[in-house]
């Protein structure tokens, strides 16, 4: 998936040297074109840990476990995905290959296409629970991530933002829906926590200690809110942030 922080083209590590291995996956070819025909490729590797992930979560996602899905030894992986981490960029990166750009075509209205962006990208970290966490804290740039964030950028391009905030604008919108996930996926496993911190929350603003909270508790009577609703409302707030004009300090 794409990342929740704003790439910054200024502090970009030097390219290899010949020579020298790439740490990053994406500058490792696949194939070197010297031998045999490769058993497997890395978007069937990836496709075999995501299966893993969604059945199991991400702590069932091991190279051990991966390989035998695949019906391969484990030792033998490691000739396609050098170690676990460059997994976990392939699989975030399968996701982030999910979206359908023709159907998600430029409009000329960046608040329209924004909101048609975050819904699709709520919908694949729904489909993926695993995904919004390992953004979070391993966010990467594949050619997916790096094709959607072109096409953020297109979408953006009407709002007359530089380019510079446009990516900062990209990272505040991504980090917002990363959240929401895993909110979601928290309060869901969480049934039992969400009611004793309801009635927790009731009775602190019944005490009288906190006035503010108490009115506005008030204000929100009635059963809970509709979730999809809530993030309509919530996203709507913060597309209106990132394409606000911001004064240089």
């Amino acid at each position: 998936m794409p990342s929740s922080n704003p790439p910054n083209s200024s502090s970009a590590a030097p390219a290899p040297q010949p020579g020298e291995v790439p740490e990053l996956i994406w500058l490792r070819p696949e194939r070197t074109g010297r031998g045999p025909r490769p058993a497997h490729s890395r978007t069937s590797i990836a496709a075999a840990a995501i299966a893993v992930a969604d059945a199991e979560g991400l702590d069932a996602v091991s190279m051990r476990r991966v390989a035998a899905a695949l019906g391969a030894g484990t030792m033998s992986l490691y000739n396609y995905v050098p170690k676990k981490e460059h997994l976990l960029d392939l699989m975030l990166d399968a996701v982030a290959g999910e979206y359908d750009y023709t159907a998600l075509a430029p409009t000329g209205d960046c608040r329209t296409d924004l909101r048609r962006l975050a819904h699709e990208q709520l919908a694949a970290l729904r489909r993926h629970p695993w995904v919004a966490g390992l953004v979070i804290a391993r966010p990467g740039l594949g050619p997916n991530a790096l094709r959607y964030t072109d096409h953020f950028l297109a979408v953006t391009e009407p709002s007359g933002l530089d380019g510079a905030t446009r990516l900062e604008a990209l990272a505040l919108l991504n980090g917002f829906v990363c959240q929401y996930a895993q909110y979601e996926r928290t309060a869901a496993a969480g049934a039992k926590w969400q009611a004793e911190l309801a009635g927790y929350l009731g009775r602190a603003a019944m005490s009288g200690q906190y006035p503010h909270l108490a009115a506005a508790f008030a204000t929100t009577g009635g059963p809970p809110a509709d979730p999809d609703a809530v993030f309509d409302r919530s996203l709507n707030r913060v597309i209106t942030a990132a394409l606000a004009p911001v004064d240089q300090p």
